[in-house]
Parts: C-alpha cells; structure tokens; sequence
C-alpha cells in the first residue's frame, strides 16, 4: 500500500542530515510513497496549520535537488552539511495551544508515518507531540556528541571527529613552532565522547571530559603543569589538551569559555610553581600557554563516508520498519549491525537523565576507549596511578 510520509530534522545542525533526508527519499520513492519535508522541525506543522504554506510546497521528489545545466543529474545532496530542511528544536507540548497547532498541521498532511531525526532532547519533545497526537513515529539519532542512548554512534558524530582531529593536527605545528601549550575547547556539555575520541587521533598530551573531571580544581592545574615539565624535561617544549566545554570551573560552574579558564590557570599555576624552587618546575617561567575555541565548525563539513553509509543505512531500516507498520522505534546502531529500540523504553531513559542532570549515554570511565588513552600516557585528570606514574617519570629525567 502506498504511504504518506513525513520528515524532519530537528535540535542542532551536523553533517549527514541531508545525506538522511535523500535516503529516505529515495528508499520510499523506490516503493512509490509520497515524502514531505517538513521545515524546521517541528514549526513547519505551525506553518501548516497557520496557512504559511500547503501539503505540495513540501513534497520531495527523488531527483528534486538537480542541477541545470551540464550538470543536470548530479546529485550532490548526500555531500552537504546542514540540513535543507532546517533544524530547530521548537514546540515543546507543555504549552498546549503550541501542541494543539502542531497536532493539527500533522493531521492536515494526512501522514501515515513520521521520521524525525533528532538527539535526546528534539526526540524528547518529539515523542511527547507523537503520543498526543496518536503519530506513527520513527526516530533516527544524530548528534556530534554522540550522547542518543541505546546506539553506539548516532549521524555526524564520526565527521566531527575527523574535523576536530584535523584542527588538532594544525594546531600541533604551531604549538611546536612557537613553544607554546594550546588548550582547544570542542563541543560536548555532559558528553566526553568527541573530545576523547578527537584527542587520541588527534595526539593529545592531555584530555579533559565531564565523565573523568567534572569540574576543575587546584590539583588538576597542579598535575597538568606537571605533565607538562615532563613533557619538557623530555625535550619536548609544546603540549596539546582537549578540553569538553561541559567541564566546569573551580565553582562548579559553567563557563561561556572553558578553554580560556583553562588555560589562564595553568598560566598562573605554571609560574607560582617555578617559585617553588622544585627543580621539575623550573622551566615552566618559560610556559605560553593560549586557547582556542573550535566552535560551530564541529558542526559542518563534508559528512564523512561513514557518516553517509550510516545515514543510508539508517534510512533502509526506517523505510522497512514503517512498512512493517512497526512504529514508535528508534532507529539503532549496535554490535555492527542497525537495529531498533521501543521509543517507549528510550525516552523514560532520556527524561530521567534529563531531571537528574546527567548524560543519558556518557563515555564509559573504565572503557576500552578510556584504557587505551591512559596507557599511551594521555593525562585524563586525577587519578592517583596517572599522577604517580608522571611523578616517577619527573624523577627518572631528573636522574
């Protein structure tokens, strides 16, 4: 039977979301459904239901992103970041003429389904409208930090890897040109995974995430100057940390610029250290310590291959599962292969997090991933065996 399909994107912007939205165009065009974009997540059923704009301005066709010309034919949609559609993270049902007026505009499309691609939070408010409005839903996560629960990658977080990876690779050569330690701060307020991952491709001496170091304090300042006299006993003049922007201050608050925080206290800590006449601090009057802040740029670029291979793959299976008329699942990522998971088992999980103020899928502290940093001598705060193996390592230069 042909369907009537919709999708959106919604929360943050990353690549793979246009690389998505073809998939599934094309995967349910191969069936002979119709699919409707739906503009800036949930506001483009506002639009409907407000008169600012109809069932046919949405429609997508399989080959509706040509080019003229020449070119007419390629199709270059699954290579853009961003999303053609818009991403926005509006329309929270707690407001119930907001929630009425997007009920409506999904009514007025005459849907049988909805796919919605969104990290925890868009997918929370979405599963809400989904349960008012009695919507078959499926959901596709995506998020560069990679914090969707009950799926071991989610789409464009494997692209800001690589992006951050290559800025780290930059920033090596000029850190060593310059003597200088450089702090970079990248995404991920109660998720480490970018900032893990990124580091140890990217050659970090030192990582800092929500998971292992919550906060900074004097110690950690303290152990992070030490690691970097090792590093320069050794020969070594330049250091390279990665740094979580969830990572809070000696307060335990949020800074606009955890990077620049960061690095201003090993500044300071650095030369009160040389004042202690220890001999492994003696070098460091000389330290330079600057930050900077990757940004939004974590956001774009070209989605990666996998990205792509996973947005494809998981648009087959939200294809196959609205035609098995197998709703409210989310589409999943686990054990090599793509599965689903009961939307009903997924959000409970999500909004218990959410009250408690923790990540609903946080790196895990004694993972392979995190054993692995530590054993290539990655600084990952303070863990007493870290401080004394760099401790020892002071000492052995010394003699």
């Amino acid at each position: 039977m042909n369907k009537r399909i919709g999708i959106l994107t919604s929360g943050g912007d990353c690549p793979g979301l246009n690389a998505i939205i073809r998939a599934v165009v094309k995967c349910a065009c191969q069936k002979g459904w119709e699919v409707y974009g739906i503009p800036y997540g949930t506001d483009g059923f506002l639009k409907l239901e407000q008169g600012q704009c109809c069932s046919e301005d949405l429609k997508l066709q399989e080959h509706g992103y040509d080019l003229p010309g020449i070119l007419h034919g390629i199709d270059i949609l699954q290579f853009l970041s961003g999303s053609i559609l818009g991403s926005l993270s509006r329309g929270n049902p707690s407001d119930p003429a907001i929630a009425k007026m997007i009920i409506q505009g999904y009514q007025n499309l005459q849907l049988d389904a909805l796919i919605a691609v969104g990290g925890d939070g868009s997918l929370d408010i979405i599963y809400d409208l989904a349960e008012q409005g009695q919507w078959n839903l499926v959901a596709i996560p995506k998020t560069i930090d990679n914090d969707v629960p009950f799926t071991e990658r989610s789409i464009g977080f494997r692209t800001a890897v690589d992006t951050v990876t290559s800025a780290l690779y930059d920033l090596t050569f000029t850190a060593a040109s310059h003597d200088r330690t450089i702090v970079v701060e990248v995404m991920g307020r109660n998720a480490g995974h970018l900032a893990l991952h990124a580091g140890i491709a990217g050659g970090a001496d030192i990582i800092l995430i929500p998971e292992l170091t919550p906060q900074i304090d004097s110690e950690l300042i303290t152990n992070i100057c030490l690691r970097i006299a090792q590093l320069r006993l050794s020969g070594r003049k330049f250091a390279l940390i990665v740094i979580a922007e969830g990572v809070k201050n000696q307060a335990g608050a949020k800074e606009k610029y955890i990077g620049d925080y960061l690095a201003q206290n090993i500044n300071e800590m650095s030369h009160k250290l040389c004042l202690s006449d220890k001999p492994e601090f003696y070098d460091l009057d000389k330290l330079e310590t600057r930050s900077t802040v990757l940004g939004h740029i974590q956001r774009s670029g070209t989605p990666s291959s996998y990205d792509r291979l996973l947005a494809a793959t998981f648009a087959k299976k939200a294809i196959d599962l609205i035609a098995e008329e197998k709703y409210n699942q989310l589409v999943v990522w686990q054990s090599g292969t793509v599965q689903s998971q009961s939307l009903d088992k997924v959000i409970p999980h999500i909004k218990q997090c959410h009250q408690l103020g923790v990540c609903p899928s946080p790196v895990n502290k004694d993972g392979f991933l995190v054993q692995t940093a530590r054993s290539l001598g990655i600084y990952l705060g303070n863990q007493e065996s870290e401080v004394r193996s760099q401790k020892s390592g002071v000492r052995s230069q010394e003699s």
